[in-house]
């Protein structure tokens, strides 16, 4: 594999479910008990096509459609079954349900060579839980999406937060490194190299996208991210410890 030079003012990012944390994402049950919340707290009951119409995570016609028929704010509904999918997501991270992936180790010594930061589709407050609780200090910048209909809007492909990550470290360019297609594209237009993550949930995924780089584990990064040549230092711009830019 071949290595690549950073040049001063490229960063690392790293998606989240997946590559740093173990499974494909937050489980179906966390949402279908979400939406449960906010029927109850409405009074509201519904059964078959219409539940699956509200349960569904995309916030599309049919959402909206459903919503009208039940007589609710399909913004406001959309946004409070969101916020308790993501208190519940944090009390299952809390009590152990999900692990980070093996080799998180080498955040570390890329940390050293280059700023590193987290960008996930996943909901705002749960990646932010998730750096706090397994203390991932490497991480100088993390962000999921917003909670609601704007933030659904904004995930990837689209490059709205990988955008913000890339303004927030002050950062031209970089590598972006996903385990779905959405990253790779979403790379792309950020202007980032995409790195593609082969685990066992994606063995068989085309990627349907032409990465720059693909990888078995987060250790192969360490072997193909190199210091700037032109100075023989690392493109780390303080070479100290990381103070990480919360996004709000």
């Amino acid at each position: 594999m071949r290595p690549t030079t950073l040049d001063e003012g490229d960063v690392v990012l790293f998606d989240m479910d997946g590559v740093i944390l173990d499974g494909w994402g937050t489980d179906d049950a966390v949402h279908a008990r979400a939406l449960d919340d906010v029927l109850d707290e409405r009074d509201v009951r519904v059964t078959g096509d219409l539940r699956r119409s509200l349960e569904t995570h995309e916030y599309d016609e049919e959402f909206r459609a459903a919503c009208e028929e039940i007589g609710v704010d399909s913004a406001e509904f959309f946004r409070g079954r969101e916020e308790r999918s993501a208190k519940r997501a944090v009390a299952r991270l809390a009590a152990g349900t999900r692990r980070l992936c093996s080799d998180v180790d080498a955040l570390g010594e890329l940390a050293e060579r280059v700023p590193v930061g987290l960008v996930s589709n996943n909901y705002h407050p749960t990646v932010e839980f998730v750096v706090d609780h397994f203390r991932l200090d490497a991480f100088s910048f993390v962000r999921g999406r917003e909670l609601g209909p704007e933030g659904f809007r904004r995930r990837k492909p689209d490059p709205h937060y990988l955008n913000e990550a890339l303004a927030a470290l002050d950062a031209s360019g970089g590598l972006y490194v996903g385990d779905r297609a959405t990253d790779m594209i979403a790379a792309e237009r950020a202007g980032l190299d995409g790195v593609f993550l082969r685990r066992d949930h994606n063995a068989a995924i085309d990627p349907d996208a032409d990465p720059a780089f693909e990888v078995e584990s987060l250790r192969a990064l360490v072997d193909i991210v190199e210091p700037d040549a032109s100075t023989g230092e690392t493109t780390r711009p303080d070479g100290g410890p990381t103070d990480r830019t919360r996004a709000e």
